[in-house]
Parts: C-alpha cells; structure tokens; sequence
C-alpha cells in the first residue's frame, strides 16, 4: 500500500485527522491501516501549494514517489464572491506526477500551480464535486483509498488539460518557519546579476523597505543582520532563496526576526529585489 501526505488548512486539528484516517481506512479492502502523515497549511492556496512543491521535491530525491501520494486539501471558496450552494468548492483534480506521485484535492487557487511542471497527467473526477461542509471525510476518502491501493485503474476518470490549472507569476513569500525565516519563489538563477557576494540589496515586501546582505548562507554576516541567501527548499542545484536574520538566542530578542521586520507578510505576498 502507498503512503499518504495530507497538505490542508484543516491538518493541526487532531479531530479532523482522526476522521479522515478514518474514513480512508474504513474504504481500504485490507484490515491494515494507511501510513498516513499531516502537514499544516495557513488558509493560503499558495501556502498549500509551495507546501506540495517542497514535500515532492524532498520525495522525489529521498523517498519513493511511486508510493507516495498527496492529498491537498484547502479550500476557501474564493471562486466566487455569492453564497455557496451545499458547500460547493473548486473541481476535484487528480495528477499524475512525472515521478509517480499521485496528488489529488480541489484545484482550487494556486494549490497546484507550483507543480504545475511536474504533471504527466491531469484528470477530472466528477464525484468529488459533491458538496459537503468537509469534504476530506466525506467525498475524497474512497477515492485517495482507490490511489493508495493502486486502483486507479477502476475510476473513470476525464482526462483533462493542464493549463487548467492556474500560473503564478512574479517572486513571492513561499513559507515562514518557525524561527521567522521567510522562504521565498526567487531562484539562485533568478538573482544572479542582481548583486554579489556580500553586496546590499534592497527588498520590499508589503511596501516595506529593508537593507538585507546577500550571503552564500544564513550565518554568512555577524548577529542580527538582515541577510537573503540560497536557503534549504527548492532544487539542490538552484534553490530558493530564504531572507533570515542571524539570532543570537542567548543575547538577543529571538522575536527580530525577518518575519516581524516585515509586519509579518503571507505566502503568496510579493517580493521586489533592487
């Protein structure tokens, strides 16, 4: 049986975990249980999606993506500014990833914008557009139980194009870790000849003006400096970079952070280099 990675704005909240592990395990034709993992997502389609991108990369270079499938599931109902008939959200979708990864939930927002170069394969599944207050108990299991037993074979699924699946475009907040690091969309390739080696650059986030030094990595200046450098996400040969501020967590006020300098931006926030 494959492994599943649950993204969702729900995910934190035990009772609705142990609902969705129970209603995939009750749709299983084996006695064994999925294995099963969480991971928290703000209430961010964008948030979800560079959530999705970082756990496939880390996957596809660590793990075995021919048994692993993700299941994202945020889903704010911004597709529309009216009331919401039966709780009705965004097209259920299932990908086929280059690298075996199945990946089903709502393509909804940007949730499958950031893998967007990944998929082989994009299909429709009609009964997910069901609508329901939680959909994630009570649509999805059956299916994600079909992929998890490698029965996708007995779904009759609609193939469908890609470029339904929305672009995103510019350099954006991507997540803020629990030190107040922010992960942004910029490439190393995207910066070079923007600055070099230990040079100051300018960024502006949310209209907020600082002075951060690139550097080749987070300790590369002395405490408390704002510094932007090639961080932990993204490819191994061209990562995204991360702006961070070096703590001192015996000296220093650990709540300086590039979060709080920024007034605390969210993902998807626009990013502007000079």
């Amino acid at each position: 049986m494959k492994k599943l990675i649950v993204i969702a704005d729900w995910a934190e909240d035990t009772l609705a975990q142990s609902e969705v592990k129970i209603a995939i395990n009750g749709f299983l034709d084996t006695d064994k249980s999925a294995d099963i993992s969480f991971v928290h997502s703000q209430p961010s389609t964008f948030h979800t999606g560079f959530l999705l991108l970082q756990l496939s990369n880390t996957v596809e270079r660590y793990g075995n993506p021919q048994n692993t499938v993700f299941f994202v599931n945020t889903d704010p109902r911004n597709h529309t500014e009216t009331g919401v008939r039966l709780s009705h959200g965004a097209k259920g979708v299932i990908a086929l990833l280059i690298s075996g990864c199945y990946v089903i939930g709502p393509n909804a927002g940007y949730s499958f914008s950031l893998i967007k170069n990944k998929i082989k394969r994009l299909f429709y599944y009609q009964p997910l557009d069901k609508g329901s207050q939680f959909r994630s108990r009570d649509n999805y299991p059956r299916i994600i139980s079909a992929l998890l037993e490698s029965q996708e074979q007995d779904l009759e699924l609609e193939e469908i194009d890609i470029n339904n699946i929305p672009e995103t475009r510019g350099f954006k907040v991507g997540h803020i870790d629990n030190y107040g690091n922010i992960k942004t969309t910029i490439t190393l390739d995207d910066f070079k000849g923007k600055a070099n080696l230990n040079e100051e650059i300018t960024v502006i986030i949310n209209g907020i003006k600082q002075k951060a030094v690139f550097t080749d990595n987070m300790f590369g200046q002395e405490p408390n400096k704002l510094v932007i450098f090639p961080g932990s996400s993204g490819k191994p040969d061209n990562p995204f970079l991360e702006i961070a501020v070096r703590l001192d967590f015996d000296k220093t006020d650990t709540t300086n952070n590039a979060a709080s300098i920024f007034k605390y931006p969210s993902p998807g926030d626009e990013i502007i280099i000079k």
